[in-house]
């Protein structure tokens, strides 16, 4: 294993940027990696995701370095934000400040991933739209994405990381994570961090009406920077009231799930030869599905 001091090219200081990101896509265990690697990487302050190089470019580098300003000079620093994976802007901005930053790709089964989301959706009061009404006609599988992140920075700064494995060994996938980042390997076989639901859920809310009213508060304090009053709200019960108490979202039925599943063969095919990776059990209805209460452990950051 590398240690992060042959990694790092270099010097670190308080005031540094991020020597690795990982950029998703969304739903794919970045809330559980980013969970699971605090304390031992240095990571923004009290926020998961800044989204600096997609929402916040205008507010200048300087800004965004404060979000490292705590993070121990002694271990790498890094950024877990899905919404750079797609975004060609992200990357050239990212190449521009960060030009020997690691980059680890996260992705999962289309499907899982799509009904994922479409349960966000519908808890945000994004959309009120069924499942495959929701799926778009255009949905990537990420293969273009992990192209682009190769090709500007080179596949050995580019680790690509499917979900299917952190299902399968939490601990193999984040000794991966750990020798790719140059960190000392975090030991969680049976740990709750193997396990345990990160940004899970599994009820609509009980009224649209205040799932919308708590997302446009919880994103004006975001856009503010209001870490703290979110998390007190959290604690208060205010988000649950608000994005919570509905009945349990409905499981995929197997026929929607195969329509779904064909209209994206396509995709999943290109993605199989991009990755090199054999991706048979995103294929067939039969052999998983998408629904976490038919699968607990598919709960991992889903």
């Amino acid at each position: 294993m590398k240690s992060y001091a042959s990694i790092s090219r270099e010097p670190t200081h308080p005031r540094r940027l991020p020597d690795f990101l990982c950029v998703g896509q969304p739903r794919t265990g970045t809330s559980w990696l980013d969970a699971t690697l605090r304390g031992h990487v240095g990571l923004p302050r009290n926020v998961k995701e800044v989204d600096f190089f997609v929402k916040n470019y205008a507010r200048g580098i300087e800004w965004y370095r404060n979000y490292f300003t705590e993070c121990d000079p002694r271990l790498p620093a890094g950024e877990i934000c899905p919404s750079y994976l797609g975004s060609d802007e992200a990357r050239e901005r990212i190449a521009l400040h960060l030009p020997q930053c690691r980059i680890i790709c996260t992705f999962r089964d289309p499907v899982q991933v799509l009904f994922s989301f479409w349960k966000l959706a519908r808890r945000n009061a994004w959309t009120d739209a069924d499942f495959e009404s929701y799926v778009p006609a255009n949905w990537s599988t990420g293969g273009q994405g992990l192209r682009g992140w190769r090709d500007r920075f080179g596949s050995d700064q580019v680790l690509a990381q499917l979900y299917d494995d952190l299902l399968a060994d939490p601990q193999s996938y984040l000794d991966r994570v750990c020798d790719f980042i140059g960190i000392k390997r975090i030991p969680i076989t049976g740990s709750r961090s193997a396990t345990e639901r990160v940004n899970s859920f599994g009820h609509l809310p009980r009224s649209r009406y205040l799932a919308r009213k708590g997302r446009k508060l919880r994103d004006r304090l975001n856009a503010r920077e209001r870490f703290g009053t979110i998390e007190l709200l959290r604690r208060a019960g205010v988000w649950r009231l608000c994005f919570e108490g509905g009945p349990p979202f409905p499981a995929l039925d197997a026929a929607t799930e195969a329509r779904v599943r064909r209209r994206l063969l396509p995709q999943i095919e290109a993605f199989e030869k991009v990755i090199g990776r054999d991706l048979s059990a995103w294929k067939s209805p039969a052999q998983n599905s998408p629904d976490d209460a038919q699968h607990p452990r598919t709960a991992l950051g889903a």
